[in-house]
């Protein structure tokens, strides 16, 4: 397995000459007068890391007996005060409170729940479900459980467990036998073995899932997809390495059924399931791809223009705070938690990708 090109591909770093207490002192007085110095939060919260934002919290607790958090929700409102609020959130507490807006109340957002769920590695989900335990008193799979059903429910309960692979090794003989046992479970039979490709694609690496689904894999023309493993907790070498396997399985099953794996899907399954199914893929091939996507479907053009709070990054990748002018249907929801929760994984990435795809800039959708 050759060495892959990494490089950081997110927004945000650590603040040089970084103080906590002095940003925390700034922070009291920006919202502890009269009227709220929305220019300094903005300047200090996006211009921190998520671990130096952590220690602000923890210096603004100390200093003055207060969470920063409740300080924020009492003096701020509306989509800032949701962002502001965000950006001071441990990052797995942010994607479970997440999760549990997805399937409050009437209705279950199932396209946030599969854009986490699919986005984020298995440490990621063992610390989201500790996080929402911790918050909730409940299991994230009890709820997961209780809010899906069949053949979705069980693929969901599958990542929300954080199972998948994470080994260095990609099995060049293992994507042979996934992309044949895949083919005999939809195209090769009648009916749909939908058990076997949850078992394959919820379980196997990345990289090895590529191996055996797509053909013509050059590893170092997928150095954007390392970028994915970084995070804004501290990740070592198995957690960089962890997206290689899943590249091996794609080859081989174009080989085999002389068709992509997203075709098989769409053909065998349907509904929810082959929603979460054709994001894994999707992920699997360029997660910066899929989140610009989901953005470009959060930020639709045509509706009457509404202001809001938005977390976008310029031209030279610096992050940036402005007021909007969307439309009134803009889904803030999806557009601040990709914003947030991937400022320091590979939002340069997903700007890229959105710019390929829709030939401007993510910065002029949002401005």
């Amino acid at each position: 397995m050759g060495l892959l090109c990494v490089g950081h591909q997110g927004t945000m770093r650590d603040y040089p000459s970084f103080s906590a207490s002095v940003d925390a002192e700034a922070i009291r007085k920006a919202i502890g007068g009269i009227g709220t110095d929305e220019k300094t939060l903005i300047s200090i919260l996006t211009e921190r890391s998520n671990a130096q934002r952590q220690l602000i919290a923890k210096e603004y607790q100390a200093a003055y007996g207060r969470e920063l958090k409740d300080d924020l929700k009492g003096d701020l409102s509306g989509h800032f005060k949701c962002l502001m609020v965000a950006l001071v959130t441990p990052p797995a507490v942010f994607d479970a409170k997440q999760l549990k807006k997805s399937m409050k109340g009437t209705g279950t957002n199932e396209d946030a729940l599969i854009e986490i769920l699919t986005t984020r590695t298995s440490r990621q989900m063992k610390e989201i479900g500790q996080a929402y335990y911790t918050v909730y008193k409940k299991s994230l799979g009890d709820e997961i459980s209780s809010e899906t059903s069949g053949d979705f429910r069980k693929a969901l309960l599958t990542l929300a467990d954080g199972r998948r692979d994470e080994g260095l090794k990609v099995d060049e003989q293992l994507a042979k036998e996934d992309a044949q046992i895949l083919y005999n479970a939809g195209e090769n039979k009648w009916g749909t073995d939908e058990d076997t490709f949850t078992e394959i694609l919820c379980f196997r690496s990345f990289p090895q899932l590529k191996l055996s689904m797509d053909s013509h894999y050059n590893p170092f023309l997928h150095c954007i997809v390392l970028a994915n493993i970084s995070s804004v907790v501290n990740w070592d070498t198995l957690d960089i390495f962890v997206v290689l396997g899943f590249f091996l399985a794609f080859d081989e099953y174009r080989n085999i059924s002389q068709k992509d794996i997203e075709d098989s899907i769409k053909g065998e399954l349907s509904g929810r399931f082959e929603d979460l199914l054709l994001a894994i893929v999707c992920c699997a091939r360029n997660t910066p791809a899929f989140l610009a996507k989901r953005l470009h479907q959060a930020l639709k053009d045509d509706r009457p223009p509404a202001s809001m709070c938005c977390f976008v990054t310029n031209e030279i990748g610096i992050v940036d705070t402005c007021i909007s002018q969307q439309g009134a249907g803009t889904d803030e929801f999806t557009l601040n938690r990709i914003m947030v929760s991937r400022s320091e994984i590979d939002l340069l990435d997903i700007r890229a990708e959105f710019k390929k795809q829709y030939g401007y800039s993510l910065h002029s959708a949002i401005e």
